[in-house]
C-alpha cells in the first residue's frame, strides 16, 4: 500500500463535498500537471490511503483521509469543450489525462494545518512543505501518512 495527498481548493470540491457524494466517492478530476497525472495514472493503486488537503483556504489543512478505490482511467473532463479542463489536444484514442476514484473514509477531529506540519520535526522532509512545490498530488511516506492522522485525532 502506498500514501498519498490530494490537494483541492474547498470553493471547487471540499472534504465536506466529498462526505455529501452518493455512496461518499467521486472522481479525481482535473488534474493537468505531468507529475501528478503519472501519479494518477500509474502508481495509485486501490486500497491506497490518501489525506485529502484543502489549498487556497484558511487554514490551509488536511480535513481527513479517504482512499482510492478506482485506479488510474481516462479524465473524461479534457474532451468536454465546456469543461473548465478541456485540452484542444487530448485524444481519445490517447487521453492524456487521468483519474482515480476516492471514498470518504474519516475526518480528523481537528484539521491538520500547514502551519502545524511545517512545525512538526517528523514532517521537516514532506513534499508538502517542500519550497517550490505545487503539486495537487504527492506521495506521502508511511510515517508522515501517521503523524498527521496522529496529529487530527487531538481535540
Amino acid at each position: 500500500m502506498k500514501y498519498w495527498l490530494v490537494k483541492s481548493e474547498p470553493e471547487v470540491f471540499s472534504f465536506e463535498d466529498l462526505k455529501g457524494c452518493k455512496d461518499q466517492t467521486t472522481f479525481w478530476d482535473g488534474v493537468r500537471n505531468y507529475q501528478a497525472r503519472n501519479y494518477l495514472r500509474d502508481e495509485m493503486k486501490k486500497g491506497d490511503q490518501v489525506l485529502f488537503y484543502h489549498s487556497n483556504a484558511d487554514p490551509l489543512a488536511v480535513m481527513g483521509i479517504c482512499k482510492v478505490v478506482k485506479e488510474g482511467y481516462p479524465d473524461h473532463t479534457q474532451f468536454d469543450i465546456d469543461s473548465h479542463h478541456y485540452d484542444i489536444k487530448a485524444d481519445p484514442k490517447n487521453p492524456v489525462w487521468f483519474m482515480i476514484d476516492i471514498k470518504f473514509v474519516k475526518e480528523f477531529k481537528t484539521p491538520v494545518t500547514l502551519q502545524e506540519i511545517k512545525s512538526n520535526p517528523k514532517l521537516k522532509k514532506m513534499q508538502l512543505v517542500a519550497r517550490g512545490n505545487r503539486l495537487s498530488v504527492m506521495p506521502v511516506k508511511k510515517e508522515e501518512f501517521d503523524e498527521i492522522v496522529k496529529m487530527g485525532q487531538r481535540k
